[in-house]
């Protein structure tokens, strides 16, 4: 029985009590919120369950970024609560967030008293349309009554299939009405497998391969399938590349990894791919990025999807082989197959292609960011969880960065500016133990850096790097492609993040050249409170291989 169930075993439990056993059944140590007097019967409840920790925000886009880190790195479901029509819409991006990177989250907001809906009540939207594109399920309790039947679907619905945000409006009324019902069993996640008939085709489409290769994609982190991934890859010596943003999910120091799909690859990766006979994707969307705008796949592929979700087998492209499985599942039972790899000195080669092409040099003309990589993947354990922003700083750190253990990256696929500080923090709550870092620009960490204080409250010790060029710089390199010389809206004014950074509770650094770094990521890592390193980088230096003038001059 949950602590709120016993505390109410005398009396009937409202809605809102209802809600709360759920969290405590399902084994909830987390909530995020920005607290509204719409849903104070829940919070109400949460302040008597004795397993349940709430965490106030400073704005609901963070608490729902917050929420979604917290589910990458813990592998929970994310739980962010807000009020009625402003905070939902505040929280949006998080729950979009989650949405493209197949996260579960479930949402509760507050929602006007039943009586005042339809008149266009305080702060009243219809919660169910406003999120229904972006999520699995959307829905309005009705009945008290109903409140544990309601809150035990969304946490079947957030992670069965394809996991993602379910979110749940709670009249203020509702949840004071009676509900007089025991939660049901805990949720217990689905696992389909392969058939045997799918794996004879699977073995007869890899014996007529010369030149195969894995995508992995999140698939394969929410099925826990990392293990199961390199077993399989290193029986048949197949070359593994990661979808967009799923850097982790197979170790960068095995000699069969072969790269990351993301923005702005190296061509000899992508070729990895376009010269492929047959693509095995893993656990993957094969979304716009991963696909480099469509392009890799084409009908001279052989291609053999598996996912757990039969809405993103053949969304994209038909495969020759659709497998509706569980990722560790299916690579288990495919473990069994007897073929022997004709292919050998192809996956040696797109190894050879990778390793060129992931080589961090440094010298004297190196930008600071190739220093920072450096100096990141020396100092830190190999067990730190990274998070980023979108930007082009993020290159760094996507093309040279080796991630070499599972569960150590936690980055958005939306590419949603303000993700990097909050989503560590959330990664932070999730392990306490260990270092987390977030890389953001100038640009995204102004969106979210208030939710440093919630760091710095909860006594996390942080770490956030700022690379500041003082302008949007992705934006900035997109116009100077199509419009040169023509610089609008892309500059920004000189803010500083050193004493923001106090100003929140938290140790200000200015690095401003790449030798002072060294000591400054040392100091933060013995930090007691959160950090903030702020990194001054050429504005000239747009990307990883051009500057500014070099677009110009392409032009």
């Amino acid at each position: 029985m949950s602590s709120v169930q016993s505390l109410k075993k005398q009396s009937q439990m409202n809605g809102a009590q209802g809600i709360v056993s759920v969290m405590e059944h399902e084994a909830v140590e987390k909530v995020f919120c920005v607290p509204g007097e719409s849903y104070l019967p829940v919070m109400d409840a949460i302040y008597d369950s004795s397993t349940i920790e709430l965490v106030s925000n400073r704005h609901e886009g963070g608490a729902a970024f917050m929420a979604e880190g917290y589910a990458k790195a813990s592998g929970k479901v994310g739980i962010v609560m807000a009020t009625r029509g402003v905070g939902g819409a505040n929280l949006t991006i998080g729950v979009h967030t989650a949405y493209q990177d197949s996260t579960p989250m479930i949402v509760l907001l507050g929602q006007v008293h039943s009586k005042f809906r339809g008149r266009e009540g305080f702060q009243e939207v219809d919660l169910d349309q406003f999120f229904k594109p972006i999520s699995k399920w959307t829905y309005e309790l009705q009945d008290g009554d109903r409140a544990i039947e309601i809150m035990q679907r969304a946490f079947r619905v957030a992670q069965s299939g394809r996991p993602g945000p379910v979110v749940i409006s709670l009249p203020e009324d509702v949840l004071k009405e009676v509900c007089d019902v025991e939660p049901g069993p805990q949720f217990v996640k689905p696992r389909p497998t392969t058939s045997q008939s799918e794996v004879n085709q699977l073995e007869n489409l890899l014996a007529e391969s010369k030149q195969p290769v894995v995508i992995a994609g999140g698939g394969v982190k929410s099925s826990q399938a990392e293990e199961a991934l390199v077993a399989f890859a290193e029986k048949f010596h197949l070359p593994v590349i990661t979808a967009f943003r799923r850097h982790d999910v197979f170790p960068h120091n095995h000699p069969l990894f072969c790269g990351h799909l993301g923005l702005g690859t190296n061509p000899n990766i992508v070729d990895t791919v376009k010269n492929a006979d047959t693509v095995l994707a893993v656990g993957t969307r094969l979304s716009e990025v991963t696909t480099q705008d469509y392009s890799i796949l084409s009908s001279s592929h052989k291609l053999v999807h598996i996912d757990i979700s039969d809405e993103v087998l053949g969304k994209v492209y038909a495969p020759q082989l659709g497998i509706q499985a569980d990722a560790k599942e299916a690579l288990e039972a495919c473990y069994q197959l007897t073929i022997q790899p004709a292919w050998k000195q192809w996956a040696s080669e797109r190894r050879e292609a990778y390793e060129k092409a992931s080589i961090l040099q440094l010298d004297e003309h190196s930008p600071i960011n190739s220093f920072v990589i450096d100096q990141l993947a020396k100092q830190l354990p190999s067990d730190t969880i990274y998070t980023n922003d979108a930007g082009n700083f993020a290159g760094w750190l996507h093309t040279y960065f080796p991630f070499n253990e599972r569960n150590t990256y936690v980055g958005p696929t939306s590419g949603a500016m303000g993700y990097g500080v909050p989503a560590a923090i959330g990664a932070k709550f999730a392990h306490p133990e260990r270092h987390v870092i977030s890389l953001s620009g100038d640009g995204g960490f102004m969106m979210t850096l208030q939710e440093i204080e919630t760091a710095a409250r909860n006594n996390l010790a942080t770490i956030h790097l700022v690379f500041n060029n003082h302008m949007y710089g992705t934006i900035r390199m997109h116009q100077e492609m199509h419009y040169p010389e023509k610089v609008i809206g892309t500059d920004l004014g000189s803010v500083n993040f050193v004493q923001i950074a106090e100003g929140l509770g938290a140790k200000g650094i200015l690095v401003e050249r790449a030798e002072e770094f060294q000591n400054a990521l040392s100091e933060a890592m013995n930090a007691a409170t959160p950090t903030v390193i702020e990194i001054l980088t050429d504005p000239e230096q747009i990307s990883i291989k051009k500057t500014i003038n070099d677009l110009r001059n392409q032009s």
